[in-house]
This record gives C-alpha cells, structure tokens and sequence, in this order.
C-alpha cells in the first residue's frame, strides 16, 4: 500500500519565451530587401490537474523541481518560433495550493479534471520585422523572449469524503469502517493503529458515499499533541460526522468522550463543531450491562445529536445506522442544491 503524504513544496518555472530574430530578406533581383526576423514562440505554463486516480504526494517527494518548455526563437522570412508545450502535472483531487513565500492560496482543486496555472510562460520576443516604420525601415535589434514565472508552492491534500469518523484512539473507528466497507485499515488494541487517513466507499441500496476513517484524536491535538493535528483538516471537507465513542471504556464516561472531542474540534476550527453530527456507542456486544443505553440516547438527543449503539462486530445496529446516515446525506445534499 503507497505510503499517505498529504503535504509537499515543489518548484515550478514556466518556459522562457523564444527570443525574436534579426533578419533581412535577401532575394534575388531584390536590392533592398526589407526587415523579416519573425517573433519567438511563447514559453509553456506549469498547470496542475486534479486526477482522482493519483491518491497521495508521494511523487513530489522524489522529484521537486517541474519546468516547462521554452519557447523557439523566431527565424527569418518572418517564421515564429513555436510555443513551448505545456507541463501538466497530475495531483489528486482535493489538493490545495499555496505559493510558499506568501502563503497565498493559488487555488483548490476540488473535482476531477480542474486545472490550475501555477507558473505561467514568458512572452516570445519581437523579431526585427514588427519594428519596421516608413522612417525607420531597416531595424537591426530584436527583443529578447520574457523568463517565464518561477516560485515554490505548496501543495496540502485534504481528503474529500462524506462521512469522517471521529473519536478518541481505540473507539473502534477501523473496525467499523472495515464492516460497514471494502477498505482493509489495519485493526489492533493499542492506540494510534491508524497513522493514516483510510477511506472507504458505503453503498446503501443504489445510495453510495465516501467514509473516511481520522486518526483518533487526543486532547491537545488542535495544538499538535499526538496525530490529531496532522489529520484534523481532513475533517474539514466532509458533510457529516460520525463520531464514535467506545461504550465499555472504564476509564472516561461516554459523555465526556464526546465533550472533550468535541472541544478539540471547536478549538481547531470552530466551523467543524458546527457540522452535523451522529454520535456513535460502539462495542455494544462487550457491554454487560445495556441499561444507560437509554440514559445516553436522551442526553445526546436533549444536545441535538443522533444517538445509535451498535457493534461493528456482531453487525448489531448498524444497518439502522447505515440508513440514517444515508437519509441524512442525501438530505444535506439537497440543501446544498438549493443554496447553490
């Protein structure tokens, strides 16, 4: 599996343009021949592309330096120099870019096959021939091509999925995405299993969606204590949170499970406590006794949260989930169309 890199700074430099000639027609039976150096080629653009077939920045690890083709130079008998070819340069959906001295956002990629010009070509010089005037009929210069734009960017993945499961470390975010979809995260009893985000696709009768699962969160992840801050703006992108909070845990009441990750949410970005919400018991089959069951349900639902307990292991309640989820989703989508 391709390791997850989610961040890079690469170069770019568009092509210089092709520099214009000097030249003058030289003809038989022509005694003055005229001014012909004809004009240089325009310098390629580095364009950037959204592919939702390239998944992580791995590649720009290696190579970090990207530069168009530049321009030809114009020739005599009033021959432009061609353009240098474009660069286009696959990154995944999702991407946002930065120019890196700035920080100024370039641009977001956010659907397949959307582009983005990141260093644009230098203009082709004049040949001698455009400078011809009734005085001034013999021009013997020429301008020099433009260089073509250069800078460092930043390029920062954020995944797009629908649902992001959320929770503290060990709340069984893996072992529900790999029950309720085809995705394989690893799966162990220590926390920080997950070290990378993992998607995963939920078909719901002939409804799909994107589910993808975060690296559990601790307190002090808006501040970059443990994986949490690395992973948090992949939050940001999805319509609907399923936040998962493990029901057998002796050390940490339900209820304060959820406040305290919540907090780390708001803290990071107040927009994301503003998401909508389900929250999610788990391990449900481990529980010996199920009478808060009812005691969780009508505090979440008093806070206006969805409340569901189920097991991703026995598959108990999920199914409920599952088409509540799906509702939601298409529910939210159709505000969307609206607003827009």
């Amino acid at each position: 599996m391709a390791k997850f890199i989610d961040r890079a700074k690469i170069y770019v430099q568009g092509g210089h343009g092709g520099n214009g000639c000097v030249a003058f027609r030289r003809e038989k039976f022509v005694p003055k021949g005229g001014p012909s150096g004809g004009d240089g080629g325009k310098g390629g653009d580095v364009i950037l592309v959204a592919d939702r077939n390239v998944h992580t920045l791995l590649d720009f690890k290696y190579k970090r330096h990207y530069r168009a083709e530049r321009g030809r130079h114009g020739e005599g008998n009033k021959r432009s120099g061609r353009s240098g070819k474009d660069l286009e340069i696959k990154v995944p959906v999702g991407t946002v870019v930065k120019d890196a001295e700035t920080g100024e956002i370039l641009g977001d990629l956010t659907q397949h096959g959307q582009k983005l010009i990141v260093a644009r070509g230098g203009r082709g010089g004049r040949g001698n021939a455009a400078f011809a005037t009734p005085t001034r009929r013999a021009p013997d210069f020429a301008e020099p091509g433009e260089p073509g734009e250069e800078r460092w960017i930043e390029l920062e993945l954020k995944l797009l999925a629908d649902v992001g499961l959320v929770g503290f470390p060990n709340a069984g975010k893996s072992t529900f995405l790999s029950r309720i979809s085809k995705a394989k995260p690893e799966i162990a009893d220590y926390p920080f299993t997950t070290l990378r985000p993992i998607l995963g696709v939920t078909k719901v009768g002939d409804f799909s969606f994107v589910v993808a699962d975060i690296p559990g969160l601790i307190e002090g992840a808006h501040k970059g204590k443990g994986l949490g801050h690395e992973f948090l703006k992949h939050v940001e992108r999805t319509k609907l949170l399923l936040h998962l909070i493990d029901l057998t845990n002796p050390e940490m009441e339900p209820e304060e499970a959820f406040e305290k990750i919540n907090r780390e949410l708001e803290l990071y970005s107040p927009k994301l406590k503003e998401k909508p919400q389900i929250v999610v018991g788990t391990k449900i089959d481990a529980l010996t006794d199920r009478s808060k069951l009812e005691r969780l349900k009508k505090y979440f639902e008093e806070k206006g949260y969805p409340f569901f307990a189920v097991s991703a292991v026995t598959g108990e309640g999920m199914q409920e989930l599952l088409n509540f989820v799906a509702s939601k989703l298409k529910e939210l989508e159709k505000e969307n169309a609206e607003e827009g």
